[in-house]
């Protein structure tokens, strides 16, 4: 007797490994738009889960953005169900806010999807693969947004999780293909106005073609790579933190015997943690020269309307006296 078609068996141990390793309790939930990807993740999700006494919710968030979007959000909540899901939910939300219509959506989607866990607790698996994981690095790279950015999506990061980052969206769509699955196409994922889709549809084959191929799975590697390097300097950061941090601020004659890369991971962590949002390079490098590069120099303001000073061998944070 043959075994599953090999792209369905390549989606389903993706899951299953990273189920053994993510160990839900009861049940996970499946963030489903209809698209290749989240459909074999529902499929792979199901198949595995179901085996291992997890109870699977398919989560569809209906944008309204285009014409049929409540149609489209019920017929992938069907296709969930027939593809093994327990359950299937259409969450409708509104999109707007700043930043544009891609972040005003994602902002949207990840809330509602959020909102959707009991307590806001559980594991809510989201379709990213490999490609995507790869135009993210590139749009890192291209702005500048240093190794954080470019080591990419984590594969958990609660209450997400990204199974397929080591499967490619062909095999998405060949998995879907062998389960006799048509996926919607999403008009939004052929838009040359926005930039993840040029990254896909231009970017991306140039690169594979003007360096032989492979170029998807070496980015991938890649943010592997400076994502475990990334989270070996916030664990020593976090020591750092702990030695420095004295209840209203930090203690500059400890931060000042660390390298500056190790020092600005303890400033960020201080100044996220204290409510300032935002922080872009600048914002911390400038931070850093109180302590690096200290010529009795004045504060610097922050997003948020805060000022980081230094005083009496600390880094304090204040909100600006008013001159009024």
């Amino acid at each position: 007797m043959s075994g599953p078609d090999p792209a369905i068996a390549a989606v389903r141990t993706a899951v299953r490994e990273f189920l053994a390793s993510a160990s839900p309790r009861d049940e996970v939930y499946v963030a489903v738009s209809g698209g290749a990807d989240s459909l074999a993740l529902t499929e792979a999700a199901a198949f595995t889960g179901g085996r291992a006494g997890l109870k699977v919710r398919a989560l569809v968030v209906d944008h309204g953005l285009q014409d049929g979007s409540a149609e489209t959000a019920v017929r992938a909540a069907d296709t969930a169900r027939e593809l093994g899901a327990d359950t299937a939910e259409v969450l409708k939300v509104r999109v707007e806010g700043a930043g544009g219509p891609e972040a005003a959506a994602r902002r949207a989607r990840y809330g509602a999807l959020r909102a959707a866990l009991p307590d806001g607790h559980g594991l809510v698996l989201l379709g990213h693969t490999l490609d995507d994981q790869a135009e993210t690095v590139l749009l890192g790279l291209g702005r500048g947004s240093g190794p954080r950015s470019l080591a990419g999506m984590r594969p958990l990061d609660q209450p997400w999780g990204r199974p397929l980052l080591g499967v490619t969206r062909a095999t998405t769509r060949r998995a879907c293909a062998a389960l006799g699955v048509d996926p919607w196409q999403d008009p939004h994922n052929e838009d040359p106005r926005f930039t993840r889709v040029r990254l896909r549809t231009e970017v991306l084959p140039l690169l594979e073609e003007v360096l032989s191929g492979g170029v998807a799975a070496s980015l991938a590697r890649t943010a592997a790579q400076l994502r475990e390097d990334t989270e070996a300097l916030d664990t020593l950061a976090g020591e750092v933190h702990l030695r420095a941090f004295t209840g209203e601020g930090l203690d500059v004659a400890v931060l000042a015997t660390e390298p500056p890369a190790l020092r600005r991971r303890v400033l960020r962590r201080w100044l996220l943690d204290s409510g300032v949002r935002e922080l872009t390079d600048a914002h911390l490098r400038s931070v850093d020269a109180l302590v690096g590069n200290w010529r009795g120099q004045g504060g610097v303001w922050l997003p948020g309307d805060l000022v980081a000073k230094r005083a009496h061998g600390r880094l304090l944070l204040e909100a600006p006296q008013s001159t009024t």
